[in-house]
């Protein structure tokens, strides 16, 4: 397909007012994203062996071709269809030939044409065209049009750095104006509808006047293009002034005696990796990573990426955990403080405490509390931390759909944070805190990966001593955090977390033991956090049980509460009232 080899090498025609003479039928050649227009020289590319042949037969012949453009929306299926109708012939100048059998042309517009019919179609198109003369009007209007468009055209070429200065002055000798106005528009950016629009303009007025549209568009866009361009240069004058004028500050507190020297902070961060008591393979990556920010500039962005890295290694609680209170009868007390009923939990709780007084580095199983909301999975969690004395986290999986939410986002990404199991741990300061998954049966997944796959390394004893978060890229030894788990359905939870815990089933409270479970705890809770008092405000169990009966249908006691929050909440109105 001949395509133009370098469109913007345009130049006027030698004698554009005696053209040879342009037979009748002449071969077709369809031109994509280039338009030709009479009076200028055009380089062509051929590559096509219908198209050599036909520039051989041209050559050997009258050396001429009849040029069309193609069409990029067809209307039809006829061969016609393909391309616009009008177009320019064309005289070979010169031709080349290259080795990889393709052909390299130089081409001059005569005339605008018209084709009338195709005459054959193999081995090429040939047609019967019809030569269309040139409006050679030139009156007033014409004359003003040349004047605009010549003083537009100067401005464009001192705009445009590309563009050869030279043709300034080919612009300013041309008296003609279907010449002025073929040479202008071949230099312009147009778009191939807009080419083919003033080649089948054949008014010379309404052509020039939609060449000056394009021109002063063409003007507005460079205009604004160099604007932009003078606002990054400011920028950048701008960076290197400040760049220059930090540098002499340095300099002169060097002199001062009071430096902030960029090797002072690399000292400090190195005395902290120590301190950390890392891992061997962190504390070799953070000493890696350390060695490379020593070598950027402070004001590059790739510097804060490495020394948030390094700040979170550091941050990290390697070796600080808190000891383990594994005293039985006291995690019982506590748990008989916080929860009414539930002995068989209770009971499975304290066994797993008893082996883990009895073997400290024993690989119990991951809990997982089953049961509908309001039953207290997650304040047994928190009584559980009490007994142990160790720091409780919570974080809800509840909708969770990105994998990087779990192992955490690799640090290519701008924004990048570990992911929440890491910055909860950071949060916590020990290594070994009572970490509340909740709600695991409502983890989802998506496009962007699969969050229960990634918790199977979290929650396996047997792979979490080294567990990797993406942001890390280094092994954190989560083997002595202890990891309970909650859901409302254990049949949602993904088959391969299900096989890594033990169930323990919190199916509900019968009537009696949400009464008790009022009247020791939701009580005395809501009359403080109401600001009333135990004299102001007294539930009985009639009244509880009538609550109960009437006002809820719950296995657990949340709806129980908010009732008796709002009882409270009417009588504080009164007590408030006098």
């Amino acid at each position: 397909m001949p395509s133009p080899s370098n469109p913007g090498i345009l130049n006027s025609m030698s004698d554009p007012l005696n053209p040879p003479d342009i037979p009748s039928e002449l071969p077709v050649m369809l031109l994509s994203d280039v338009v030709i227009y009479p009076n200028v020289i055009v380089p062509l590319m051929v590559d096509d062996e219908r198209m050599v042949k036909l520039v051989s037969d041209a050559m050997a012949s009258h050396k001429m071709l009849a040029t069309f453009a193609r069409r990029y929306e067809t209307t039809g299926d006829e061969i016609q269809d393909k391309f616009f109708s009008l177009g320019t012939a064309v005289l070979i100048v010169k031709m080349f030939r290259v080795p990889d059998g393709s052909i390299r042309l130089l081409v001059q517009g005569l005339s605008r044409i018209r084709m009338v019919e195709l005459v054959e179609i193999d081995p090429y198109l040939i047609a019967r065209i019809e030569v269309l003369e040139k409006d050679r009007r030139c009156g007033m209007k014409t004359q003003a049009l040349m004047r605009r468009i010549s003083e537009s055209f100067k401005k464009m070429v001192d705009l445009n750095p590309n563009m050869p200065k030279d043709i300034r002055l080919s612009v300013e000798n041309i008296k003609e104006p279907n010449t002025l106005g073929d040479l202008v528009s071949s230099n312009l950016n147009l778009k191939i509808e807009e080419r083919q629009q003033v080649l089948e303009i054949f008014e010379v007025d309404e052509r020039l006047a939609l060449i000056a549209s394009f021109l002063d568009r063409e003007i507005r866009l460079l205009k604004l293009g160099s604007k932009i361009q003078e606002n990054v240069d400011e920028e950048l004058e701008r960076s290197q002034k400040e760049y220059y004028l930090r540098e002499q500050l340095r300099a002169i507190k060097k002199e001062l005696g009071d430096e902030d020297d960029p090797a002072m902070e690399i000292k400090e961060l190195e005395d902290k990796i120590i301190e950390a008591n890392m891992s061997e393979e962190a504390k070799d990556i953070a000493m890696k990573e350390l060695n490379r920010l020593s070598k950027m500039s402070p004001a590059s962005a790739e510097y804060m990426v490495s020394r948030t890295y390094i700040d979170w290694l550091i941050a990290l609680p390697w070796d600080i955990r808190t000891e383990d209170n594994l005293d039985v009868k006291v995690a019982e007390r506590i748990l008989n403080e916080d929860h009414y009923g539930l002995q068989d939990v209770k009971e499975r709780i304290l066994e797993y405490l008893a082996v883990r007084k009895l073997k400290s580095d024993s690989k119990g199983p991951i809990l997982c509390f089953a049961g509908p909301p309001g039953v207290g999975k997650t304040s047994l969690g928190r009584s559980i931390a009490r007994a142990l004395g160790r720091k409780f986290i919570r974080v809800s999986l509840g909708g969770v759909r990105d994998e990087a939410e779990i192992r955490g986002h690799r640090r290519t990404y701008i924004g990048a944070l570990p992911g929440r199991i890491i910055q909860k741990i950071r949060q916590a300061g020990v290594n070994n805190p009572l970490f509340m998954l909740d709600e695991i049966d409502k983890i989802g997944q998506d496009f962007r990966g699969d969050p229960s796959s990634a918790l199977l390394e979290v929650l396996d004893p047997e792979q979490n001593f080294s567990f990797s978060d993406h942001y890390l890229e280094v092994g954190f030894d989560l083997s002595t955090v202890m990891f309970i788990t909650t859901a409302n359905q254990i049949f949602d939870i993904p088959p391969p977390l299900r096989d890594r815990m033990e169930i323990i089933t919190l199916s509900g409270y019968i009537t009696q033991e949400k009464v008790q479970i009022a009247k020791h705890f939701l009580v005395p809770k809501q009359i403080a956090e109401n600001g009333l008092t135990a004299e102001q405000l007294r539930f009985g169990n009639v009244v509880l049980q009538r609550i109960i009966d009437r006002y809820t249908r719950e296995a657990g006691v949340r709806k129980l509460e908010q009732n008796i929050a709002s009882v409270c909440r009417k009588v504080a109105r009164r007590v408030a009232s006098g």
